[in-house]
């Protein structure tokens, strides 16, 4: 392994997400194991502008991997969207002799890391954690999975209450470009109807889809949407022409929101993290750089951070014969 790089800094950045301390700990752990210093950057890039820094050692990172969020904190830095911002964040990297640094986060991150290493020849390497997983290049993010059991399960609860009460439940998951979670939790929890931004079911079809279902003998129904589907101008609208146009139901709407982000991070997404966390360090000790780590078909490859940033192709079409199949 051709080692050059002495010092590593890790920051995380954006939305949080379920992992991102155990993909830190891998990170830290592994720089320890490979006889490099680590450095913990606090509330992402803007600590790095605000040159919050310190150093961190296997014990740093004790007792962590179980817990959800992100002890390095994470913030949107618009300072670091301009030019000055990055000049001041690339002159604390050098004054702290920082030589390469480890980005954990989602789209957003993975543009700010990129700009810096083209604008200033920085080492970087990202580590996708975003629970939408929509990030190029990687079958799964971290965050992911537990996101999809901690709305699995606030599904399965307002089911009880809709089957005690002949209710019709809309669901509002995460999910601005992607439908991975609507999709995915709703065949999991039984959804009657899913609606994702990549599919235009339209409300047309939605009424006369769910009128089946009560002729089948359904009393109650639960329908999850995504949150950048665009069959109403927003759930809310969605939900009252829903009662409007369709007789025997009562409506209700639920927002999942940021319920999904946190929680104790699922052994799927321990391990996910902490194979990228790994693999980031050996990428950037072995001279790679503007590349993100991820995983596809269970081995973890060296993706360009230029095709991570790419828009995914959602290949749904298989699933959502699924849900239609399973939901008569």
């Amino acid at each position: 392994m051709a080692q050059k790089i002495k010092n590593i800094a890790v920051l995380t950045s954006g939305g949080d997400a379920p992992g991102m301390n155990a993909a830190i700990r891998a990170v830290v752990r592994a720089c320890s194991y490979y006889k490099v210093n680590c450095f913990g950057v606090y509330k992402g890039y803007e600590g790095l502008i605000n040159n919050e820094l310190e150093e961190l050692n296997a014990r740093s990172v004790r007792n962590i991997i179980n817990k959800g969020g992100t002890f390095l904190k994470s913030a949107r830095s618009k300072t670091f969207r301009t030019v000055e911002g990055r000049q001041k964040a690339h002159a604390n990297l050098v004054k702290n002799n920082i030589d390469a640094l480890v980005v954990i986060g989602g789209d957003g991150s993975f543009t700010g890391a990129l700009k810096l290493s083209e604008e200033f020849n920085f080492p970087v390497v990202g580590v996708p954690g975003t629970i939408d997983n929509d990030i190029n290049g990687t079958d799964y993010t971290i965050g992911y999975d537990t996101a999809l059991n901690t709305v699995v399960d606030a599904i399965d609860k307002i089911r009880d209450t809709a089957s005690s009460h002949n209710r019709l439940f809309l669901i509002e998951v995460m999910g601005r470009d992607a439908g991975d979670i609507a999709l995915n939790s709703g065949i999991g929890a039984g959804a009657e109807e899913i609606l994702i931004p990549e599919e235009d079911m339209g409300v047309e079809r939605l009424i006369e889809s769910l009128k089946k279902s009560k002729t089948t003998g359904k009393t109650s129904s639960i329908i999850v949407v995504a949150e950048g589907d665009t069959s109403g101008k927003n759930i809310f609208e969605l939900g009252q022409y829903v009662e409007n146009n369709l007789e025997g139901y009562e409506v209700r709407v639920s927002v999942l929101g940021h319920i999904q982000r946190g929680g104790t991070p699922s052994c799927f997404d321990r391990v996910l993290a902490s194979k990228l966390g790994v693999g980031a360090v050996e990428a950037l000790l072995d001279n790679k750089r503007e590349v993100m780590i991820g995983i596809v078909h269970k081995k973890v490859t060296i993706v360009p951070l230029v095709d991570a940033l790419k828009k995914r192709v959602h290949k749904h079409d298989k699933l959502i014969k699924v849900a239609d199949i399973t939901s008569v």
